[in-house]
């Protein structure tokens, strides 16, 4: 699957084109963070979410776990430059195609990015329940809003150790509730993501300790149906990316 390709990292064509990716120089260094990809900034303040994350956990999990995840990725663009270019969903769902010296790095960084990204993004609303298009399709695929909830909640809490739990949009368009384990992402999987809830123990335990439950429960309070509601149709017209 890999033939000779140059020292210098991904070949000039990147791996959005190519869909392969180079051998590296030299090992990747996780002391390293310049490099091109960024953190941005939370797009409310840390105490928006109160109702049920409290302001040390949003910075501690933005400003540091984060903020890993993208010094992770500058790391391993030093030695494969074309990832810069690289559509991070594309990285996920040609995982395999990466070579064995950092996919399992690409695994974890590209999938806690794409996963972190995503969940800052539905978050800093009111709650409440969904309208429209959006409803409609909870209440065909998933027995209604009640429902979901429902089998949201428990699918993170059968979440063994450290994981997500998304509602994803299967590539037939329906909607479905899927849990993975780490920071994998169902991109991986050819799924896109509507929303998606953290159950790693750093996303709660300074509030919640092992109350996970309470968490899970709490958690729908703070999410942004306007936000989620534009992921669904971004979904459907093929522009969504993480």
């Amino acid at each position: 699957m890999y033939p000779n390709l140059a020292r210098r990292g991904f070949l000039a064509a990147g791996f959005a084109a190519a869909g392969v990716f180079a051998a590296a120089r030299r090992p990747v260094l996780a002391q390293t963070a310049a490099g091109p990809f960024t953190l941005a900034p939370l797009p409310y303040a840390t105490n928006a979410n109160e109702a049920a994350i409290d302001a040390m956990t949003m910075e501690i999990h933005h400003g540091r776990h984060h903020a890993a995840f993208i010094a992770n990725l500058n790391n391993i663009a030093r030695d494969y430059p074309a990832l810069a270019s690289t559509p991070i969903d594309d990285v996920l769902m040609r995982l395999s195609q990466a070579p064995d010296a950092i996919r399992t790095a690409l695994r974890n960084s590209a999938g806690g990015h794409a996963n972190h990204a995503m969940f800052w993004e539905i978050m800093g609303g009111q709650g409440g329940e969904p309208g429209g298009e959006l409803k409609a399709a909870i209440d065909r695929d998933l027995g209604g809003f009640a429902k979901m909830q429902t089998d949201f909640n428990a699918a993170g809490m059968r979440v063994f150790g450290s994981g997500w739990v998304f509602v994803v949009v299967t590539p037939a368009g329906g909607l479905s509730i899927v849990v993975r384990p780490n920071q994998d992402n169902p991109l991986m999987d050819g799924q896109r993501v509507l929303m998606g809830n953290d159950v790693w123990e750093h996303a709660y335990y300074l509030r919640y300790q092992n109350r996970r439950a309470e968490y899970l429960t709490n958690w729908w309070k703070v999410l942004n149906w306007e936000k989620i509601a534009a992921r669904y149709e971004a979904a459907r017209n093929g522009t969504l990316r993480i």
